[in-house]
């Protein structure tokens, strides 16, 4: 029944994990692992443990374990297996919608009508159709741990079912998105800015809208970009970094999905545009010029509010409608697919897990498709028949 030491410390203590194992009535072997701060403390919980779950006593680990204590176990469990984007999304959603009102609650207490309430309390919050599924979505993938570590046995929640959508709206066929036209006036005030503060910070925010445009990279590949992802007219995705995790600056880590990991052959416009920043990055006296510099940062990455902001002012400026910065890689799909370029090539380029889901965005942009269709068909016609008088 050891304690290991682990790194990190909280307090000025030092962190430690308690493991024990046991066999339950029915003889099967459990462990329970669980984290303290203090050498003290962790000989303390060693001692509890041991009293509670030795000689067979314990008739199932289900029966003491609170959905708190599954949670710590959980969570333990998942920061080794998913992106720490996942995990921190994961985190701030059983923190916030689940813990605090089912914490406490013993697993074998987590009855039907127990979960039934925390349903209700969670649809009297005003929260929207989506978010309240997607908790609901987190809840059962914790519960479904439990099951899968013989905890209990059973999910109660599927009972329960998921939150039904009272106001349920078609999903809306229009995406926002600016044509090349809109763009190119867009592009050009970005780069009048530019030019008017001459800093290597402002012709970043115009390089990151050419790249954002004219590739389709996703917000945090693109402030993940390094010159050494450059090699002559590709651009190899490799890193994404996340600005949105509690108590951490900025995250960098590996790409969305397995696909996320691509290589974007780089169009002429853009290509020109890179190599003229390039240019400056090597005639900057602001550092000292390496190709592990971000192409649009420098030393650290544009943050999220400064882009948000400058997105707005050059859509202003430009006489456009505001589009969220995301939708510039709507607007890089819907270029293409109003072009004809085959849908599995778009979800290439944007790094899509399935092509289903690029189908299921963009397909309503293929007219020409459409239109050669009913073209096909139209030329289908049934000979006319001469009715018997």
């Amino acid at each position: 029944m050891p304690i290991y030491k682990m790194k990190g410390s909280k307090n000025g203590k030092q962190k430690y994990r308690v493991r024990i194992n046991y066999t339950d009535t029915s003889g099967r072997q459990h462990q329970i692992d669980r984290v303290v701060y203090g050498s003290t403390e962790a000989k303390t919980l060693e001692a509890q443990l041991q009293k509670e779950y030795s000689s067979g006593s314990q008739v199932n680990i289900g029966n003491r374990m609170t959905v708190k204590s599954l949670y710590d176990e959980y969570m333990a469990v998942k920061k080794n297996d998913v992106r720490i984007t996942s995990y921190d999304k994961t985190r701030r959603n059983l923190e916030r919608y689940v813990i605090p009102y089912l914490g406490n609650i013993r697993l074998d207490r987590l009855s039907a009508p127990t979960l039934q309430t925390w349903k209700q309390t969670i649809a009297n919050q005003g929260l929207s159709s989506t978010t309240q599924r997607n908790q609901y979505g987190e809840l059962r993938a914790l519960l479904n741990y439990a099951v899968k570590m013989e905890y209990i046995a059973r999910n109660p929640l599927i009972t329960v079912g998921n939150f039904k959508d009272k106001n349920f709206t078609p999903p809306k066929d229009k995406i926002n998105y600016y044509t090349p036209e809109e763009f190119l006036q867009y592009i050009n005030e970005a780069r009048n800015i530019a030019e008017q503060k001459n800093t290597l910070t402002d012709w970043g925010y115009y390089v990151f809208f050419s790249i954002a445009y004219y590739t389709g990279m996703r917000k945090g590949e693109i402030n993940a970009l390094k010159w050494s992802d450059i090699d002559g007219n590709m651009i190899n995705v490799r890193r994404s970094v996340s600005q949105k995790i509690k108590g951490v600056e900025i995250i960098e880590s590996p790409p969305k999905n397995k696909t996320s990991y691509r290589t974007i052959q780089i169009p002429a416009p853009l290509k020109e545009i890179l190599d003229e920043h390039h240019d400056r990055y090597r005639a900057a006296t602001k550092f000292e010029y390496s190709d592990n510099l971000r192409v649009c940062g420098g030393t650290r990455c544009l943050g999220d509010t400064a882009l948000d902001n400058k997105n707005k002012e050059f859509a202003k400026k430009a006489g456009l409608p505001h589009i969220r910065i995301h939708d510039f890689r709507h607007s890089h799909a819907s270029l293409l697919a109003n072009e004809g370029i085959n849908i599995q090539e778009i979800a290439r380029r944007l790094g899509h897990s399935k092509i289903e889901q690029t189908w299921n965005t963009y397909s309503h942009l293929y007219p020409r498709e459409e239109e050669r269709a009913i073209k096909i068909l139209d030329g289908i016609k049934q000979e006319k028949r001469v009715k018997n008088v």
